[in-house]
């Protein structure tokens, strides 16, 4: 099989490179090569924040619909979700995860962005839901993490009409955190990947837990993960290198280790 996606890493940062020219359309072998590569970069030790990156020209442009088109419903139920399990796999990594965009992230690459913690994207970037024009709707997390993003109204308005937006809208509305020239995007990524790589890393891995988590129940049930979560990094050497050096130099100093 050849090699769509892979990760690269450099000085703490593992880049997840989609490499399906020339739209990187999320075919199945893209997205079991997505799992893998998102699995991988959980478990190393060496990767402290994540990137998600297609390239200069174009995030991914959706699922390949020339793949899909013969299949039924049998089929679809019977077989695994594949990118939403990738997506899931890629929104569950206990580690900062930054989505860099150029170009088009339309439907299944708009997921794949939507699993990210951060976007960056061009100002020549386009994001949308687009499969209602194909009779069906979003289905690895669409509907589910564009809703809980932008809102549901906002998501609505996407997934209803699978109308694009811009850069200049897609910031507007909450959907990236922040747009840049095209050629400065991966720049832009890793500059803001490289400030959690000498962070705490298990602290980081429980305040994404505990933001994560508590959004899918309710305000108590979160506020007992958090308490959990807060409690049990009293057990790691980063909270005493944090509080001795809070205490002996003062805020912002302290050098972690990761454990």
């Amino acid at each position: 099989m050849s090699e769509l996606v892979r990760l690269e890493v450099e000085d703490g940062i593992g880049t997840i490179r989609l490499d399906r020219p020339p739209m990187n359309a999320l075919n199945g072998a893209v997205q079991e090569q997505l799992l893998a590569a998102a699995t991988e970069a959980a478990e190393r030790a060496d990767v402290r924040a994540v990137i998600v990156y297609g390239g200069p020209k174009v995030f991914a442009a959706g699922a390949d619909i020339k793949e899909m088109v013969e299949r039924s419903y049998a089929d679809m139920v019977q077989r695994p979700l594949g990118l939403s399990t990738a997506c899931d796999a890629l929104a569950r990594i206990p580690k900062p995860v930054i989505a860099a965009v150029s170009g088009y992230a339309l439907g299944g690459g708009c997921e794949v962005a939507l699993a990210a913690d951060f976007r960056v994207c061009g100002d020549n970037a386009k994001f949308g839901q687009p499969e209602i024009l194909l009779g069906i709707i979003p289905g690895a997390g669409g509907t589910q993490r564009l809703a809980r993003l932008i809102g549901p109204a906002k998501a609505k308005d996407l997934c209803f009409t699978g109308r694009f937006v811009d850069a200049a809208e897609a910031l507007a509305i909450g959907l990236v955190d922040k747009v840049v020239a095209p050629d400065d995007v991966y720049a832009a990524a890793r500059e803001m990947a490289a400030r959690y790589v000498h962070g705490p890393a298990v602290a980081l891995a429980a305040a994404k837990a505990a933001i994560d988590g508590g959004l899918d129940g309710d305000l108590a049930s979160g506020m007992r993960l958090e308490g959990y979560l807060f409690a049990g990094l009293f057990a790691t050497e980063d909270r005493a290198i944090g509080m001795r050096s809070f205490i002996e130099n003062g805020p912002g100093k302290a050098e972690f280790v990761g454990r």
